[in-house]
Order: structure tokens, then sequence, then C-alpha cells
């Protein structure tokens, strides 16, 4: 997988590099920055849209279905984890992602409910849902 280098020199404004694309996030103005690009938790709920709508257009593509376009809206929010119902774990919090998709196209109820199921199987999906793990390294800057 391609690396990412975050370079944050003013403000909250983040530049962003993988491969040859370069790309930036910042906070809105109340929240001190410049409001210059989306935000990293909206720049994550793209990633997770395109990523759902990609794997589902590849998927029809794959099966010869007959999938015109795929709508994807997404919003999240944090909860408390020991007043989310449907947590039983120790986390201090969890995040309940709300996922509305539309599939475009003549499509029977089978197949729309086997592109849900994929919709589910997206590489983004499955970073976020299951447990992933951190290492971090303090590196001195070069001079």
């Amino acid at each position: 997988m391609a690396e990412t280098t975050v370079t944050l020199r003013e403000g909250y404004k983040a530049e962003i590099r993988s491969r040859s694309h370069v790309y930036y996030a910042d906070e809105p103005t109340e929240a001190g920055g410049t409001d210059a690009m989306v935000t990293p938790t909206e720049m994550l709920m793209g990633a997770l849209g395109s990523c759902i709508a990609i794997t589902c257009k590849l998927y029809a593509e794959r099966k010869g279905w007959p999938l015109e376009g795929v709508e994807v809206r997404l919003d999240f929010e944090r909860f408390n984890g020991k007043d989310y119902p449907a947590y039983e774990g120790d986390a201090q919090f969890v995040h309940e992602i709300r996922e509305q998709i539309t599939f475009h196209g003549d499509l029977s109820d089978e197949q729309r409910e086997r592109l849900m199921d994929m919709a589910s199987k997206c590489p983004v999906s499955r970073v976020i849902e299951f447990p992933a793990f951190f290492q971090r390294v303090l590196t001195e800057p070069e001079r």
C-alpha cells in the first residue's frame, strides 16, 4: 500500500501526499481553521462512502448487473461507550456510522440486497469496523 505523508506547518491546514497526489484537510473557522478544505473526519466519511460505491460498482460489473450509479450518504455520532445500548465493552467512546445507500439501475431486489452486503465488505469499512492497532514511533526532524 502507498505511504501517505501529512505535513502541518501553520494553523490547522494539513497537506496530504499520497503517491503523486496532493490534497488538504482543514478545520472550520469556528474551530480555529481557515475552512479551506474538509475536516479530517469529513475526509474519513468521504473515503468510506467512496469505497462503498466503488466496491459495489466493481462487484456489479463483475456480475454483469445493470448498476448505473451509487449514492452513499453518511453521518456519524460519538457516544459514551457505557451509554450505547448495543455495546457491552469497556471503551470510553463508540461511534455510530449511519449509511444511506441508493443503487440506480434496473436491479432486482436480490441484486440490491447482495450489493448492500458487498457495501459492508469494502476495505475502508473493514479498517473502521475491525480492530486496528497503531504502532507510533517518534522521529527527529531532518536537519
